[in-house]
């Protein structure tokens, strides 16, 4: 028999014991806080699901009145703030600080980008009279993309105060952040814009 205990590995985030969440990178608050969001946004989805085959035409019609490059141009945009964010990361653990505050900076004039657009997006509609409380098509639509604007909008702030408190579990938390925005959306275009 052994005279030492064995005890296992502690991580940095103290003594109480967060399990599976302890192998992740950064802070388990914030992964309860990203795992909580794609709950979220998964209920959001089979709502839309859901509500589409209750209302196919209502949801055609609006699904050919979205602006499809745009959303597509969206996407795109996304995508590459996403390889900026995990170039920036790349650049921290390579020692290269100025590096990494110009990659996050890319990520997060990217970010904005997709705001502008998606502002172009609302105007169009609001200017044909298309708003919340049209139909069923569009109230989703405006809540969903609404709500993921939002976490935009906390994914920039996210990104700013990493390359302003840099540090690795900074960078590698909102970086993981920044990528669950990316996932949702990548979920969301086609489900939303393309899916008839």
């Amino acid at each position: 028999m052994n005279a030492h205990p064995t005890n296992p590995p502690q991580s940095g985030h103290g003594t109480g014991g967060w399990g599976a969440l302890s192998r992740l990178p950064g802070n388990p608050m914030m992964w309860i806080l990203i795992w909580s969001e794609l709950v979220v946004f998964s209920i959001f989805f089979a709502g839309f699901a859901i509500a589409h085959i209750l209302q196919p035409d209502v949801f055609i019609s609006g699904q050919n009145s979205l602006n499809r490059f745009l959303g597509g141009l969206n996407t795109m945009v996304l995508i590459t703030s996403g390889l900026c964010a995990a170039l920036a990361v790349h650049a921290q653990q390579a020692a290269k600080t100025s590096r990494m505050r110009l990659w996050l900076a890319g990520a997060i004039g990217l970010g904005i980008v997709f705001l502008g657009v998606k502002y172009l997006e609302y105007a169009e509609k609001l200017t044909q009279g298309i708003g919340l409380d049209t139909n069923t098509f569009y109230t989703l639509y405006f809540l969903m993309t609404g709500f993921h604007a939002l976490h935009v909008v906390f994914g920039i702030f996210i990104l700013i105060i990493i390359g302003w408190k840099n540090s690795n579990e900074n960078l590698e938390i909102g970086a993981s952040f920044w990528h669950m925005v990316d996932l949702i959306w990548i979920i969301l275009y086609p489900l939303v814009y393309l899916l008839r």
